[in-house]
């Protein structure tokens, strides 16, 4: 390969819905020309609602179907191995387990040498989901030059299950696309009926069940007493938005269920305090986000959260999985210390700038491709 032309790569995804892998992705796809990486993007299962999708297109990125048929086995195999015949990339990123499953070892029968990233950092328990992780963690093991860790906490877990090659578990930390956007959280105040002297609190996620939105409404119905001028500003889609959709509508208008904002830059700017009480994490994006924005966090000491920022110095953690209780007195005793927040937010921002930066997390990956190719 040429040194002055950019690397080809495909990143192949098992979809495009709302998670936190769908999201790095179409966030890499807008930083990847950074690292001279010339980046496509294919999935195996279409989505109703792809946001990721619209994301990569703003990115330059038209995703592609794969032809999966919908159920593992040889016809699936074969057709993922015709879509990356047809592209020839140079290097093929797989990301999420069927994308591993299927993606590296049809990448490895053309001869195109592939990595792997592990976006999750909890293993389910029951037996059919540990049948299909070990068989995902082979096809890895088997195929991939690297297999990347957002954290050291990830792979760390990854390697005590005995899954991968001391060697070959590299852990490259995602960084963001997004550039603060101070002033913009005015307008959407105002947008969203926000008074300029009201406190808020946004939860900027997923609504899955480990990101504990359950537990933050409880600690804001307990910190309303002291704090009536607080509203809970939750943005984010998934599996459980009816779940949160009724457990916010207890909170009456202290509660703002927004759904998918593709805007977070300016939900950040909006917010006094972001709160990510998640019970396992592997690296959440959402908290680089507030740290690019200057906006304090709030965050449980979990996963490879505690790698991002300091506690007492860059953010506040409190210990997991959360308790409502010891959430609501860490939320308060911030609500109440403007100059607090202020410090956390500046000392989060300086931490932004050393390590997470579009240009950095796009060269860290530039020279990860390179080596594995190189090989």
């Amino acid at each position: 390969m040429a040194a002055d032309r950019p690397i080809r790569v495909h990143a192949l995804i098992d979809t495009l819905g709302v998670g936190g892998a769908e999201i790095v992705l179409a966030e890499f796809a807008a930083v990847a020309p950074l690292g001279g990486i010339e980046l496509s993007v294919g999935y195996l299962i279409d989505v109703d609602a792809s946001h990721s999708a619209a994301r990569l297109r703003e990115a330059g990125v038209e995703p592609r179907p794969t032809g999966y048929p919908g159920h593992i086995g040889p016809a699936a195999f074969l057709a993922v191995r015709r879509h990356i015949a047809e592209l020839r990339p140079d290097l093929v990123h797989t990301h999420l387990g069927y994308a591993d499953l299927l993606g590296g070892p049809a990448a490895r029968s053309l001869g195109i040498p592939t990595v792997a990233t592990l976006h999750a950092h909890a293993w389910p328990g029951n037996r059919r989901e540990r049948v299909k992780i070990h068989a995902m963690r082979l096809a890895r093991r088997a195929s991939a030059a690297r297999v990347i860790a957002v954290s050291e906490s990830a792979r760390r877990a990854y390697l005590a299950s005995g899954a991968g090659r001391h060697e070959r578990v590299v852990v490259v930390r995602n960084g963001i696309a997004g550039i603060a956007q101070p002033g913009a959280g005015r307008a959407l105040r105002a947008e969203l009926g926000i008074g300029e002297a009201e406190l808020v609190v946004a939860m900027v996620s997923s609504l899955r069940p480990a990101k504990a939105h359950d537990v933050a409404f409880a600690a804001v119905g307990e910190l309303l007493t002291t704090v009536p001028e607080l509203r809970l500003l939750v943005v984010g889609d998934g599996p459980l938005r009816a779940e949160v959709a009724r457990a916010a509508s207890a909170l009456g208008d202290r509660a703002l269920p927004t759904g998918y904002r593709p805007d977070v830059m300016a939900v950040l700017d909006a917010a006094d305090v972001l709160l990510h009480p998640s019970r396992h994490d592997a690296l959440p994006t959402t908290v680089i986000e507030a740290m690019a924005a200057s906006t304090p966090v709030v965050a449980t000491r979990v996963g490879g959260i505690p790698e991002l920022v300091d506690d007492g110095v860059s953010a506040v953690l409190v210990t997991a999985p959360p308790a409502a209780s010891e959430l609501a007195a860490a939320l308060g005793e911030l609500l109440f210390d403007p100059q607090r927040r202020r410090r956390l937010a500046a000392a989060g921002r300086a931490r932004f700038e050393q390590e997470f930066t579009a240009n950095r997390w796009a060269t860290r990956m530039g020279e990860l491709y390179r080596s594995v190719l190189s090989r």
